[in-house]
């Protein structure tokens, strides 16, 4: 579109850091509902229907909907800020938190690449990627806790829980961080918006 202008996703970021921080309450409450937390002789009756393990999954579905909506739109004005420093396209981009085992790995990467090819010319490439790093280590702490418990039966004990809760709660705090330190330097180095590319024109036939 003519005279359009790329900036910094700040609408989809403040939307994203809601929805994760809703699907984090909303796990706690499923956790709660549950009964996992509860001692004798505090018991939820099992005939009870259960609300919020349905709130979580919708939660988590719009949480992670948004999650990647905010950072294809990252990927693409990282192509603007420092043209060729991420590799892959933005479909892969999106694509690569979908595969199962390879999400362990291969989005956190790309995340510190968005995150340094979206820094303001002179500023360090490297800060904040310790940042990355820890949420990333708290969220495959969460995925492999999660599914080492579920196939030994699910969570049996309160330590469990706990760790199992702590991990989600951490990455999705660290999360929020995150979403918030990449739109800041896409800010930084966009300002108030810079010209998007013109699309090709094929030239006409004599």
């Amino acid at each position: 579109m003519p005279g359009s202008t790329v900036r910094a996703p700040w609408s989809l970021a403040r939307s994203a850091q809601a929805a994760i921080v809703a699907a984090a309450v909303a796990d706690v409450a499923q956790v709660w509902e549950l009964g996992a937390l509860r001692l004798p002789p505090l018991t939820a009756p099992t005939s009870d229907p259960l609300y919020f393990p349905q709130i979580y999954v919708w939660a988590m579905t719009v949480a992670a909907a948004l999650f990647l909506v905010w950072f294809a739109q990252c990927r693409r004005n990282a192509d603007q800020i420092s043209p060729g420093a991420v590799k892959g396209t933005v479909g892969w981009a999106v694509v690569v938190w979908l595969l199962p085992v390879v999400n362990l790995w291969a989005p956190r990467g790309l995340v510190v690449d968005v995150q340094r090819a979206s820094s303001a010319p002179g500023a360090a490439p490297r800060r904040g990627e310790v940042l990355v790093n820890v949420w990333w280590t708290a969220w495959t702490g969460h995925t492999i806790a999660h599914f080492t418990l579920t196939g030994l039966g699910g969570v049996t004990s309160l330590p469990s829980l706990v760790a199992v809760e702590s991990f989600q709660l951490l990455a999705a705090a660290l999360a929020v961080v995150v979403i918030q330190r990449v739109t800041a330097r896409q800010a930084a180095a966009l300002g108030p918006g810079v010209p998007a590319p013109a699309p090709a024109v094929l030239p006409h036939g004599s």
